[in-house]
């Protein structure tokens, strides 16, 4: 298959119409990201509503394709149905990615990392179902689902981006990875939380006073919610950093951040509703989302090659107009000193 050329909406000088083929990338891998977090939450629903074995053969749900009548088979099978088209949108933005030539390829690696990433989920999803929803395969299905959000949500920022713009560093890469990591870690000890059976363990927030649970449980949720504040303070001087350059995802990031918070206490207080237990993973796989993708962009913005000020003056027409005359005279002086180290005597035989 020989990668399809650029083709533009309209020709001619100064045309800079995006080429078809870049357009349905970016399309897809947005439609893709967007997909992968309703899988994610959906992957949710089921798990707080304990419809995980609501179908207890794979791929197909009892022996069945539909229409499936009963909530929890309803649930697992939708989940299913979604992974599949996912798993396809996936397989299409390879296609595209291979055919869209040389405009789209700093979306093709990223998109075959999706698809290793997804081929392994669909094997965690079947093995967490013949293993009864063992808790070992239900943590480590829902670390690689948040994974796979990380890269399809990295592969839409990336399909943005010219692909003649290196990846590089920018001075917030230290805060960002650590913003990252801290988010990271949390899902995952909010994961063994809920597979501990400890969600329920803290009736108050956001210390445990006089708990009746066993202190294993306790213990647990006050892990949990160390690790919270630390990630909180993490994203929160990240939130700082972005304020500056990125206003908008500073924002974004800031109230799904304070949301998250706001929903835990209460869904410690009033010990850990399905409901409530559903929108806090929402919550915080959106905020995982919105800080991988920024930190992507970030590290997709090129270095500056300007001299020092350049970017100052560009928004200063008046320092602009100070250098160039600055550089003249500076220009006139090399000239009239270089004249003299080359000929000293020509004025005098003039």
């Amino acid at each position: 298959m020989m990668p399809e050329t650029d083709q533009r909406d309209a020709a001619g000088p100064g045309n800079v119409t995006t080429p078809r083929a870049t357009r349905r990338v970016r399309a897809l891998a947005l439609i893709t990201a967007v997909a992968t977090y309703l899988l994610v939450v959906l992957g949710s629903t089921v798990r707080v509503s304990d419809s995980g074995m609501g179908c207890s053969s794979w791929p197909l749900c009892n022996g069945r394709i539909g229409p499936i009548d009963h909530l929890h088979p309803l649930l697992e099978q939708s989940h299913r149905y979604l992974a599949t088209i996912v798993t396809v949108a996936i397989v299409a933005l390879v296609v595209l990615t291979w055919r869209g030539g040389a405009r789209v390829a700093q979306v093709r690696t990223l998109s075959l990392l999706c698809l290793g990433i997804v081929v392994v989920q669909i094997v965690l999803g079947a093995i967490t179902v013949l293993t009864d929803n063992a808790p070992v395969t239900v943590a480590a299905h829902l670390i690689v689902g948040l994974l796979f959000l990380a890269a399809v949500t990295v592969t839409a920022v990336a399909s943005f981006v010219d692909p003649a713009r290196p990846w590089g560093r920018f001075s917030g890469d230290g805060i960002a990875w650590a913003g990252v990591a801290g988010l990271f870690v949390v899902l995952l000890s909010g994961s063994v939380v809920v597979d501990g059976g400890a969600e329920a363990a803290c009736r108050s927030w956001p210390a445990c006073f006089a708990s009746p649970s066993p202190t294993r449980l306790v213990s647990l949720q006050y892990v949990h919610r160390s690790l919270v504040l630390v990630a909180a303070v993490l994203v929160v001087a990240y939130v700082v950093a972005l304020w500056r350059d990125h206003r908008a995802t500073a924002i974004v990031a800031a109230s799904l951040l304070a949301a998250q918070v706001v929903v835990g206490a209460f869904d410690a207080v009033l010990g850990a509703p399905a409901a409530l237990a559903d929108v806090h993973l929402a919550l915080a796989s959106a905020l995982w989302a919105v800080v991988t993708g920024s930190l992507a962009r970030s590290a997709l913005t090129p270095r500056s090659t300007d001299p020092p000020g350049a970017r100052a003056a560009a928004h200063d027409p008046e320092s602009a107009r100070r250098s160039i005359a600055l550089c003249g005279r500076a220009h006139g002086v090399d000239e009239v000193l270089h004249g003299a180290v080359r000929d000293p005597g020509e004025h005098d035989h003039a």
